[in-house]
């Protein structure tokens, strides 16, 4: 997946120098091409069309329009505030903060708290971004940020996602499958969660995508590549050998598991009834929660 990011922001980066080198001037990108210029996965229901340009504006005096291209302009009157990301000599992106408070409106409030735990994640990887921050200090950031921005049509959108939101998080669609689990009242997971005494043959650290310690009981998250790289899934089935010697129990979610309300049903329940048989209580749902519910605590 990192590779396919990494080439949608080079053509990205391509076409926004384009437009900017063709106009004579700088020019600030946000929404979606924000994302893209960052190398952050696109949420899934988003209402913009990611193949235009999203311009950035603080005013409509300022606005630029572009015929003949396709570009889209926006006003964000918290520009001036806001922070630049440098990607070329004319490109710059409004930083990720900004980013996801612009596209609060665009997005469901469960694709929002997706794209939460991709933005803390991005910012996580990139020592720039990142500034020596771990993923739950910049966590704490993004709240403090949201709380301290007034006036923006998707603020309560943002507090609510913030419930739920993870640092952690390693993509979009383990953070799906953890909102599966947690609609139907399984708790909260540990995540990337480091076992201790457990590394590969290379001496690298096995890690959980989600985890019950106290219980060993664990999720890994398989997309395509798991399944079509003979190398990755020989490190699959290393790692699991070593967890079940270990008496951990590891359930394999895929995208068939969050297909449909049946799948996440089925998918929450094995988990949950593996973490009661070792020990866990907690209330299972056999009517998922909405999003909404889980982010207000009823």
């Amino acid at each position: 997946m990192r590779g396919n990011l990494e080439q949608r922001k080079y053509d990205m980066a391509r076409r926004c120098a384009e437009v900017a080198q063709r106009l004579g001037i700088r020019l600030l990108f946000g929404m979606t091409t924000s994302l893209i210029l960052q190398s952050v996965p696109m949420p899934s229901d988003c209402d913009l069309d990611a193949y235009e340009l999203h311009t950035v504006f603080g005013a409509r005096e300022n606005r630029v329009r572009i015929r003949g291209l396709s570009t889209h302009p926006h006003i964000w009157k918290h520009v001036p505030k806001a922070g630049k990301v440098k990607i070329s000599q004319y490109v710059f992106a409004l930083d990720l903060f900004h980013t996801w408070a612009q596209l609060a409106t665009h997005m469901s409030l469960d694709s929002l708290i997706v794209l939460g735990d991709s933005i803390v994640t991005a910012i996580a990887r990139q020592p720039a971004l990142a500034r020596g921050r771990t993923a739950t200090v910049i966590y704490d950031d993004l709240k403090r940020f949201v709380d301290g921005l007034a006036g923006f049509k998707g603020r309560l959108a943002c507090q609510r996602a913030l419930v739920l939101v993870m640092p952690g998080a390693d993509s979009p669609k383990e953070s799906e499958a953890r909102l599966a689990l947690r609609a139907h009242g399984v708790p909260q997971p540990v995540l990337n969660y480091e076992v201790p005494g457990a590394a590969f043959k290379s001496a690298a650290v096995i890690t959980l995508d989600m985890a019950w310690p106290e219980y060993k009981v664990g999720v890994e998250y398989d997309g395509d590549h798991h399944r079509t790289d003979k190398m990755q899934w020989r490190r699959d089935q290393e790692k699991r050998d070593k967890l079940r010697g270990r008496q951990w129990i590891v359930f394999v979610a895929t995208a068939s598991s969050l297909a449909n309300e049946d799948a996440r049903a089925e998918f929450a329940f094995n988990v949950s009834r593996a973490l009661a048989s070792r020990g866990a209580t907690f209330e299972f749902f056999m009517m998922p929660k909405s999003t909404k519910q889980l982010a207000a605590g009823t």
